[in-house]
């Protein structure tokens, strides 16, 4: 299967180009190359002769045409995204021309080139969204996202996929595309970009800095080794019912504050500080605005129709990430440096 992948040199989306080269899918990676792509997140399949990379921005139609036409695609897995909520408080406008105006492009060019090349029964447009477009939920274990969950969003970066998820089931119903979705819990693992929770603890502890935990830490987040989301995206895209959407989760509910303990004591085992603990510098700062309470992820359809489950509990699955971090300082250094890293953002609202 040759596989369009947008996104595909950020962290989910590389994850994905990765797992889908060493499958043997010819990929044709789609990247803009914004401030959180890197494509040192493909060099380990940049030479392999299935790999493809088009440097295109999803809000230039006349370049995905072109992208469309070239490499003639089996299918499509749209990853490309603005997704980091903190930056959407502070400035929401690049989150609705790519995630929105963006999608739209992608369902135009893809719709376009489906219709040109007859309508193959085989075309898949796999769009690959978020658990915030739900909103928030109650500290009730019994209570968790399904795919019939009205959707509620709460930030600017979930009101923005929530429409882009709209749009692709816009596409199928008005127009026909053969489309299928998923919605994941929050992702973690090698190549975060370290601007997200996971790395910021990490990278934070390692330099003795204060390691920032919103509120009181006790929002809940179902999470999800990247590495296994992958797997549960190429399953979809492969076998996945048209029309229909996946809750792809972890399985693995933790508080804030517990999840930032357990990296600590991994960071303990694995770089011991000369005296003390890494929990010694957690802070507690100011809440993000909007701050949703808990997200949770059923994961029965997904499980059921297609098989799936998540292969790592979320300790493994850190320890990985721990380990991957203090390996591959040199890849995370760089991006260190890049706009507003390391900065507190999402505090004007």
């Amino acid at each position: 299967m040759k596989l369009l992948i947008t996104g595909g040199a950020g962290f989910i989306g590389s994850a994905v180009v990765r797992l889908a080269v060493d499958r043997g899918h010819e990929v044709v990676n789609v990247d803009a190359l914004t401030y959180a792509a890197c494509l040192d997140n493909v060099a380990s399949v940049s030479d392999s002769p299935l790999y493809a990379f088009e440097q295109v921005d999803i809000r230039n139609r006349d370049a995905l045409d072109a992208v469309f036409s070239k490499h003639k695609p089996d299918a499509v897995m749209h990853l490309a995204a603005e997704s980091h909520v903190d930056r959407s408080i502070d400035g929401p406008g690049d989150f609705v021309e790519t995630n929105i105006t963006g999608t739209f492009n992608m369902l135009e060019a893809a719709r376009k080139y489906w219709i040109e090349a007859d309508k193959p029964d085989t075309f898949r447009f796999h769009h690959i969204s978020t658990d915030e477009v739900f909103g928030s939920l109650p500290n009730d274990p019994a209570v968790k996202f399904t795919e019939d969950t009205p959707y509620d969003p709460r930030s600017p970066y979930s009101a923005s996929k929530a429409s882009s998820d709209h749009l692709v089931r816009a596409w199928h119903e008005t127009y026909g595309l053969p489309v299928v979705l998923t919605n994941c819990s929050n992702n973690y693992g090698p190549f975060h970009f370290p601007e997200k929770l996971v790395p910021v603890i990490i990278l934070n502890a390692l330099a003795g800095k204060e390691l920032p935990i919103y509120g009181d830490g006790a929002n809940i987040r179902d999470w999800l080794y990247v590495e296994d989301h992958a797997d549960a995206l190429l399953l979809v895209v492969e076998k996945g019912v048209l029309g229909r959407s996946y809750n792809i989760g972890g399985e693995n509910e933790r508080t804030n504050l517990e999840l930032v303990r357990t990296l600590c004591a991994i960071l303990d085992k694995k770089r011991p500080k000369a005296s003390g603990s890494y929990t010694d510098q957690i802070t507690f700062v100011t809440d993000r605005p909007g701050h949703d309470a808990r997200y949770a992820i059923d994961p029965t359809r997904i499980r059921e129709e297609l098989g799936w489950q998540p292969s790592v509990t979320v300790e493994e699955g850190l320890e990985k990430t721990v380990e991957w971090y203090l390996s591959n300082e040199a890849w995370w250094s760089a991006l260190q440096q890049r706009h507003g890293v390391g900065e507190r953002l999402g505090v004007k609202a």
